[in-house]
């Protein structure tokens, strides 16, 4: 009977550090990158802001956690961080608590692609990398957190910060073998407004809605202008932002963002929809009806809302007995 592929559970427990060294094959990733790097990938890269802090055994989630926050900004060391992310039950710390943890604190997580280039990528862009590693074997996990500081294509090394160790210089294949144990799980931790060099519209759009509904709204809204930045025709982004701005209660903000929404995208019913609300809540009865009517008319899978906005809106006019101008 085969064993149990523990190494790809969704909620791994990570918290101590014992190495097996690892030879005899190729690492599929490795192989690839060094036989032909990216153009764009420099040969090194090594990163000097990166605080370090000792990992104390099954510490390694809230010390890996204090490195990139603080890289980022926000100083805390691993006794504070460790109510947050360690489970005293498990001796370790769950890939989901790191996540929230760092958008608790106003921090965009992303998760990177499972690849190694962009890992290296984000390295040499200057950030640093949270990366899960098995390091014993598949069928008997001891699961670690690492920080990747740095690497060398020419030396065959990436560098991390890892255990009780400032600076580990690890050969690149070796990484890679315990790194993909893990499913490649790579966590960037970065202040709002900062995107990955790697960064995809879609997953950098996920971790900017996930800040949104942790509550960071000041930290969601800048992501959106900085997705805007990259992506300026992005539909989802500029909805994020009119929606950041309108919990934060900014509704004139919120007003000409999903203005510009509708004239961008003229067959977005949620920007009509959210456009009604805003002006209506403005107390702009004329121009919360052209709204809503527009949304209606155009429906989809959110017909039902739109009908219910128009309908609510229409009730508040009726109710304060407003006579909005004929559009």
């Amino acid at each position: 009977m085969p064993l149990p592929r523990l190494a790809w559970h969704a909620r791994i427990i990570a918290g101590v550090f014992v190495l097996v060294w690892l030879s005899g094959c190729v690492a599929q990733q490795t192989g690839r990158l060094l036989e032909a790097p990216p153009a764009s990938l420099p040969a090194r890269a090594e990163l000097g802001n990166v605080p370090y802090y000792a990992q104390q055994a099954h510490q390694c989630g809230p010390a890996t956690l204090a490195m990139t926050l603080g890289w980022s900004g926000l100083h805390f060391t691993p006794e504070q961080l460790e109510p947050e992310v360690y489970i005293p039950g498990k001796e370790g710390s769950l890939q989901p608590e790191m996540i929230a943890a760092a958008r608790r604190h106003g921090r965009l997580a992303y998760l990177l692609q499972p690849s190694l280039a962009d890992l290296l990528a984000e390295v040499a862009a200057g950030h640093p990398v949270i990366v899960l590693q098995n390091l014993a074997l598949s069928w008997y996990p001891i699961w670690h957190y690492a920080v990747v500081i740095g690497y060398d294509l020419d030396q065959r090394t990436v560098t991390l910060y890892s255990g009780p160790d400032e600076s580990r210089q690890t050969p690149i294949s070796t990484f890679e073998y315990t790194w993909a144990r893990s499913g490649y799980w790579a966590l960037l931790t970065l202040p709002p407004g900062e995107l990955p060099r790697t960064a995809s519209e879609e997953r950098y759009l996920e971790s900017a809605l996930a800040l949104e509904q942790t509550g960071q709204l000041q930290a969601a809204a800048t992501s959106y202008r900085a997705a805007l930045g990259r992506w300026p025709q992005s539909e989802a982004a500029r909805i994020g932002l009119g929606n950041s701005y309108y919990a934060m209660g900014k509704l004139a903000d919120a007003e000409a963002v999903f203005r510009q929404a509708s004239r961008d995208h003229p067959q977005s019913g949620i920007a009509f929809n959210n456009l009604a609300q805003t002006c209506a809540d403005e107390g702009k009865y004329a121009e919360a009806l052209a709204a809503a009517r527009r949304a209606v008319e155009l429906g989809g899978p959110l017909a039902d809302t739109f009908r219910q906005t128009l309908a609510d809106i229409q009730a508040t006019i009726q109710a304060k007995k407003v006579k909005p101008a004929v559009r």
